[in-house]
């Protein structure tokens, strides 16, 4: 790949689209791509008079909102390195991961700026409130008064006007750092992840291979946490390379608020993660299906398929019928559904990323995927098992190419664990690799069970089969004791609807484990029920987070 600046993309964009609309916070203000520049080039003024070099971080933690994108990029295109925050961090963390990173600003909400004290932050030069820019802490008075005496500032360097081509931004390189980005995963603590330009860059080029529908004309709803670099990646930065219009959700993104934004933006391309998916599954399409008359219609040929072509053209049409695809990533799809909407016809793919990669590793068109893989490997990249028989044996999951990553923040031995001797990243997932080179994922290395006769236990196949039983919202597999314990969070309003009180409703959870293990296999047959009251902690992209209940 010869290299091409990932801030010069950025630059040409929004000369080429400068009256066209950049980005919107959902139902509230729109800022074209001449305002979004506007807003850049004033941060940049701030940034002088912080003492800003180039290189030195600037930490961004807040909810999605148009504001996160101008200091993100504001900061990428004067040559620092931005750290984007989940804004779901406790506050001590939050402390932590600014000091650990070196941030010299933080860009924060409001509301998660009540929970922070600057003195727990001692390197910090300016803390900036996010979404009006409102100095909340300078280490200097000059900085203060630079704020008030912004607009005079900018006058003083544009005395005419700011015109498209007097943008010019930092020019990057390959192998030079474009972003630490922090991820709490289902497998322990936060690692900084070191993204290079040359990984921007090739997500951004496969993007252009994959969906070169998407344009100036396009519109994207960004329902992902910008923090994590799948919706940070294909929601933002992506859509802003090629002139699209983004939408950011900036409040809670419940199905039921996904789903009116997409019926009214009307997208080019949904990405979402499988529990999003799953929950339209469960209750839109599964009651339809239970009912009496349309489960003995869809036994008959012929009408079974008039029935999902019509459920089919209502879920398009409630996504805004005009995307080519869902994309799906970020955890493991639920098989049943997978394969209920790959029946129907319903446009999504399922992908297949790592933070790491920055995200993508593998991906297929939908309209030739294969079901339950997760594509062949992405342009720039290359896939191997570690395995004696790829094909069918499963191993680790290790890949190479230009997505890969530099490193972890200022952790050497961690670094050191996760690369082979000749190069390759280790994923920590297990797959297995077709004659056609399509991936299809077994489960994660640290989630493997070893059974009492050898056999590697997969807990997300089981998940599987206990998720697709009624009254299930959602189900963890640990070991415990030599056996298999199911931790199972059921759907109380359910059971209350069928007139069983929560004692009830948990006693008869408890009493569908002969069932279950009539369809596991006899090595993965559970040994007891446990009943969640609430449902598990889970990560920003909505995996449970494993770590917290093993025994």
């Amino acid at each position: 790949m010869e290299f091409t600046s990932v801030n010069k993309i950025f630059e040409e964009s929004f000369k080429k689209n400068w009256v066209r609309p950049a980005i919107s916070n959902y139902q509230g203000e729109t800022l074209h791509f001449r305002d979004l520049a506007r807003r850049m080039e004033k941060l940049h003024i701030m940034f002088e008079e912080c003492g800003l070099q180039k290189r030195d971080k600037v930490a961004i933690c807040s909810r999605n909102q148009a504001n996160w994108a101008v200091a993100f990029l504001a900061t990428m295109t004067y040559g620092a390195v931005p750290v984007p925050l989940l804004h779901e961090f406790k506050s001590a963390n939050i402390h932590h991961l600014v000091n650990h990173s070196e941030a010299k600003i933080l860009f924060v909400d409001e509301v998660i700026w009540e929970g922070l004290t600057e003195t727990e932050m001692p390197d910090i030069q300016a803390i900036i409130q996010v979404n009006n820019f409102k100095i909340l802490y300078a280490a200097d008075e000059k900085i203060y008064e630079a704020k008030v005496h912004l607009n005079e500032l900018f006058g003083k360097k544009y005395p005419e006007a700011f015109e498209p081509h007097m943008i010019n931004y930092y020019e990057d390189s390959a192998d030079e750092l474009a972003v630490i980005n922090y991820t709490s995963g289902t497998s322990g603590f936060s690692k900084g992840v070191m993204i290079p330009y040359r990984a921007i860059l090739s997500n951004i080029e496969f993007g252009r291979v994959v969906l070169p529908q998407l344009n100036q004309t396009s519109k994207v709803v960004s329902m992902l946490p910008c923090a994590h670099m799948y919706g940070l990646m294909f929601e933002v930065l992506y859509e802003l390379s090629v002139g699209c219009h983004v939408h950011f959700l900036s409040r809670l993104p419940s199905p039921k608020v996904i789903m009116k934004a997409l019926s009214e933006v009307k997208p080019s391309v949904v990405i979402a993660v499988p529990l999003v998916i799953e929950k339209i599954y469960k209750s839109k399409v599964k009651p339809v299906l239970e009912k009496a008359g349309i489960k003995f219609a869809m036994k008959v040929p012929g009408l079974d398929q008039i029935i999902m072509n019509k459920i089919n053209t209502e879920l398009v049409n409630a996504f805004g019928g005009e995307f080519y695809e869902v994309i799906v990533g970020g955890a493991a799809f639920n098989k049943e559904v997978e394969a209920f909407f790959k029946k129907m016809g319903f446009p999504f793919t399922v992908g297949y990323g790592m933070t790491e990669c920055a995200p993508i590793i593998t991906y297929d068109d939908w309209k030739v995927e294969k079901l339950y893989s997760c594509g062949k490997a992405a342009p720039n990249m290359q896939v191997r098992i570690n395995s004696a028989d790829p094909v069918n044996i499963p191993g680790e999951i290790q890949v190479k190419g230009d997505n890969v990553f530099l490193g972890y923040y200022k952790n050497e031995e961690a670094t050191a664990e996760v690369f082979t001797e000749d190069g390759w990243f280790r994923t920590g997932d297990m797959g297995i690799l077709d004659e056609d080179g399509c991936l299809f994922i077994k489960g994660r290395t640290k989630c493997m069970i070893l059974g009492p006769s050898g056999q590697n236990i997969y807990p997300e196949e089981v998940e599987t089969v206990i998720n697709s039983q009624p009254y299930i919202v959602d189900s963890l597999v640990v070991e415990d004791d030599g056996g298999l314990t199911a931790l199972i969070y059921p759907d109380f309003p359910q059971g209350a609807k069928e007139g069983m009180d929560q004692e009830a409703f948990v006693k008869f959870i408890e009493g569908t484990l002969p069932e279950l293990n009539t369809i596991l296999p006899n090595y993965a047959r559970l040994k007891k029920i446990e009943v969640m009251s609430e449902d598990f902690e889970r990560t920003p992209k909505k995996s449970i987070k494993r770590y917290l209940y093993q025994r």
